[in-house]
């Protein structure tokens, strides 16, 4: 077995780290931005492609306790593991959400249309970004083909549209046959069959994602029966990854940001498990919120509804102990969200780490076990 090589926090550094569960100081973090959680990222390290084998990835495991961190793969998860542990999985599916239409009449301007989410009363009508956003104005007419056109009802800003769909056939076999996979946009290239796929963990069950949830992505049925064989039990919750987890931040106090609202649901089987658990260990960050917003709204039980739960330093965790989650891009809500789990400096100091080490960052990169 290779010797573990450690690395820690020197006190200098410690200037800003919260501890796991306090409100800390407050005046301090209501002095924080956006930019504070900020860091250089060589862009080749952006991961273009998963790794040849589902699973194979590298991950840098950070003790907050010692606030140290040392380098391990994946394939050792499972050795982090105690009976009476309970992983928390993110059951969402992704579907394709990336068409192209034509504006107006077969020869218009070609429009990009990014589906984010229906609306509960009426499926037909959908939330969605399109691009170029000034070309689609209410009123304009969206073709895709023959099967399928939208009518746009109502403009929001940043690119935001409520389209009213007008279909031959069911929507979501349609949008099954255009659609491609709806792959971030740092991925520069186009998504292909094998995407559909590897952009899309083993435990998928619930339509309804415009993204992974991407810690889930390292999982093979393997590694969960791993998982189980070192005593811990495995619950599923539901979380729809939409602009709540990865529209870009547009505020820099952290007190003024609002995230959109995401769907989300926890069955009554799965909220005993983790009720019984000595330890909840969510896969990721679309979890934590899952698991913290039926925390702070009477505790893990039945519960569905919309979430916006914005988590940044000096959040009091109710339910999470552990969190696996995947290297996040610089000033955004999840790396806000790493941050008042572990504390900012340790995490910062651990994505400096990261990035000499030439760890694979982002959705089909390399993973971050925080204990």
């Amino acid at each position: 077995m290779p010797r573990i090589r450690m690395y820690s926090l020197s006190p200098a550094s410690t200037k800003y780290s919260e501890a796991h569960s306090a409100a800390g100081d407050l005046a301090r973090l209501t002095a924080l931005l956006v930019s504070d959680f900020d860091y250089d990222l060589p862009e080749e390290l952006i991961a273009q492609e998963p790794p040849l084998q589902r699973g194979a990835s590298r991950m840098l495991v950070l003790s907050r306790q010692r606030q140290t961190f040392h380098d391990d793969l994946f394939a050792n998860f499972h050795r982090y593991l105690h009976p009476g542990d309970c992983l928390v999985l993110n059951n969402t599916r992704v579907f394709p959400a990336r068409l192209r239409a034509r504006r107006n009449h077969a020869d218009g301007a070609e429009i990009e249309v990014f589906l984010v989410r229906a609306r509960h009363d009426d499926e037909s009508i959908w939330r969605a970004l399109v691009r170029p956003a000034k070309r689609v104005r209410h009123g304009d007419t969206l073709l895709f083909d023959e099967s399928l056109h939208a009518v746009v009802i109502e403009e929001g800003e940043f690119g935001e549209r409520i389209l009213q769909f007008h279909a031959a056939a069911p929507l979501a076999g349609i949008f099954d046959r255009l659609g491609q996979t709806p792959l971030p946009p740092y991925i520069h290239r186009m998504p292909d069959a094998a995407d559909r796929e590897r952009y899309q963990t083993v435990f998928a069950e619930k339509r309804g994602s415009v993204a992974a949830p991407t810690a889930g992505l390292h999982f093979t049925e393997q590694m969960l029966d791993a998982c189980r064989e070192a005593g811990a039990g495995i619950a599923r919750v539901t979380l729809h990854v939409g602009l709540g987890t990865f529209a870009p931040l547009r505020e820099q106090n952290l007190a003024k940001i609002q995230l959109h609202e995401e769907y989300f649901d926890i069955g009554e089987q799965d909220a005993a498990k983790m009720c019984a658990a000595k330890r909840l260990i969510c896969i990721g960050t679309t979890s934590v919120r899952t698991v913290e917003t039926a925390a702070l709204r009477g505790g893990l039980q039945r519960m569905q509804g919309e979430t916006n739960l914005f988590i940044s330093p000096g959040f009091r965790f109710l339910a999470t102990d552990a969190l696996l989650t995947n290297f996040h891009l610089p000033q955004s809500s999840l790396l806000i969200l790493v941050s008042a789990f572990a504390g900012r400096d340790l995490v910062l100091a651990a994505y400096r780490h990261a990035v000499a080490e030439r760890y694979r960052f982002f959705s089909y990169g390399d993973c971050m076990l925080i204990e």
